[in-house]
């Protein structure tokens, strides 16, 4: 079977969208959650550019990746300096990463407007830089930046753009629709044409600003190209890039072609949860394949058919993709849901046993209330465990208060907890202060209660996120709070939804103090 390369810029195309700002640790666990898909490529993003990618390549050293090569991206080098006197150029030789990928302008109006130089000095450029990098990585990637715009306006200068990194010796060369805006037919017809001319792998690279991001890329591999590029639910500058969320079931369920291993792409709905979590956006209802409107249905005529024979009005088995059918009428799927999550954590559950009822009651009452548990895998776990009453008490909370007092107009506010516990039959007060209330909150029950789990003091507080539920309640809508914890073997999400901000997230750090208590089988204190 054709195998078609799946390359995806979340991480750094992706994150050139307006509203998004991924962290560092963001940044890893996209990675190794894109590793698990079986992706081939994740393109980590531009060393030297900027500290938080020099951090994601410096920490992302430290990961072992299964499936996917990490790469660098970057530009040719400055035309005043010889590439291996060019900073940027040694920053992308630096960063660990196993592959490269350079972008060159094939459009003759970019060479002479955005870079200022002549179009044959550009061509150096390309040649001398691909030339430069290929002996340092495994696999170097040539993107051919504007090439179907660069095409329709002067295609003997695009063309020889495209030659002349084949020449250097390009692993791939990549057409790139940098614009968003060349139409079906004319991505054909236009790769029909470098296909005469260019023997080296070809990749596609679209963007989406006229809705056809997904649609050109495909047209490019029924045309026998072989990487696509894109991001996980379309992220991108201005309109975004291909959804790589419908390019890749497309490709593999409707064009029957390899690109992602078919056990793997039952891990595609959550990962596109996964990246919306921590972008702290809504998760597109009616989002293709992986929206949780994709297989719903109500009422009527289509109801009583999907009953019957799910394929009368779904067009393929959502499962395939990790989704679910929902009758919106009867609410009545959700077992195998809870199976599939429980068998992560190595949990045996029987779909027979009422356990299995009453985790997905709890779980339905607390999704109603706005909780949301992609992305807050730690406090599901520990919702398994209460149902099947195997979660310890290792503490019981009596209450807490915070204080947040300002004195002086020039000066910022000071933030101080105190917590009353009861730990192993002794009764706990203690008060810490910090860098706002939850910090605060985060030192007051770690001081109660690290003497009791010394383990405690090895967890860490990664990143915090707040969510606004319903933004037409203003000042008095009901926030969730999303915290990512970890400690030396690994990481974890936890998740609180309340009116009141503090108690969302008193509950997402008592999650997560707890999830490492039971992750490291602690044994409850000797009462007193």
């Amino acid at each position: 079977m054709r195998k078609i390369k799946i390359y995806d810029t979340t991480l750094r195309d992706g994150c050139q969208a307006e509203d998004i700002a991924f962290s560092v640790e963001d940044k890893v666990r996209i990675a190794q959650k894109l590793d698990g898909l079986g992706v081939h490529y994740i393109e980590g993003g531009w060393p030297g550019a900027n500290p938080r990618d020099n951090d994601f390549f410096r920490l992302i050293r430290k990961e072992s990746f299964k499936s996917s090569k990490i790469v660098a991206f970057g530009s040719t080098h400055n035309p005043k300096k010889k590439p291996g006197n060019d900073p940027l150029l040694k920053c992308i030789v630096d960063s660990g990463a196993t592959a490269a990928t350079i972008f060159g302008k094939t459009w003759d109006l970019h060479v002479k407007a955005a870079l200022g130089i002549k179009l044959e000095t550009n061509l150096e450029l390309i040649h001398n830089t691909l030339q430069y990098l290929k002996p340092k990585f495994e696999e170097v990637i040539f993107d051919a930046e504007h090439f179907f715009d660069g095409y329709k306006n002067n295609p003997k200068y695009a063309l020889k753009a495209l030659q002349t990194a084949q020449e250097a010796g390009a692993h791939w060369i990549v057409l790139c629709d940098t614009n968003g805006g060349t139409l079906p037919n004319e991505v054909g017809e236009i790769i029909t044409e470098v296909q005469q001319h260019i023997t080296a792998p070809l990749g596609i690279h679209t963007h989406n600003d006229c809705e056809l991001a997904v649609a050109n890329s495909l047209v490019a591999v029924g045309l026998g190209i072989n990487m696509v590029h894109g991001t996980i639910n379309g992220f991108g500058e201005r309109c975004g890039n291909a959804n790589l969320c419908s390019v890749i079931p497309n490709i593999r369920l409707k064009l029957q072609l390899d690109c992602i291993p078919q056990k793997k792409l039952a891990k595609l709905s959550a990962i596109s949860r996964f990246v919306n979590e921590l972008a702290n956006f809504r998760h597109n209802t009616h989002q293709p394949f992986v929206g949780n409107s994709a297989f719903a249905h109500k009422g009527g005529v289509h109801v009583s058919a999907v009953t019957k024979r799910p394929e009368t009005y779904e067009h393929i088995s959502p499962d395939l993709v990790g989704n679910r059918q929902r009758i919106l009428i009867s609410d009545q799927s959700g077992r195998s849901n809870i199976l599939r999550k429980a068998s992560e954590y190595g949990i045996d559950l029987d779909s027979s046993d009422p356990v299995v009822k009453n985790i997905l009651a709890s779980l339905k009452d607390l999704e109603n209330k706005g909780y949301q548990f992609e992305g807050a895998d730690a406090s599901f776990e520990l919702l398994i465990k209460k149902a099947q009453k195997k979660k310890k008490n290792y503490f019981d909370l009596e209450g807490f208060r915070v204080i947040v007092e300002k004195r002086k107009e020039d000066e910022e506010p000071i933030s101080e907890a105190t917590v009353k516990l009861h730990v192993g039959g002794q009764y706990e007060v203690t008060a810490s202060e910090g860098n706002g209330p939850v910090d605060a909150l985060d030192h007051a029950i770690r001081k109660a209660l690290i003497k009791f789990y010394p383990s405690l003091e090895d967890v860490k507080l990664y990143d915090y996120k707040v969510r606004i539920l319903d933004e037409k309640s203003g000042t008095g809508a009901s926030p969730r709070v999303l915290i990512e914890s970890g400690d030396e073997d690994s990481k974890w999400g936890t998740v609180g939804v309340s009116p009141n901000i503090i108690e969302a997230s008193w509950q997402a750090l008592i999650d997560s103090l707890e999830y490492k208590l039971h992750k490291d089988k602690i044994k409850l204190p000797k009462r007193k």
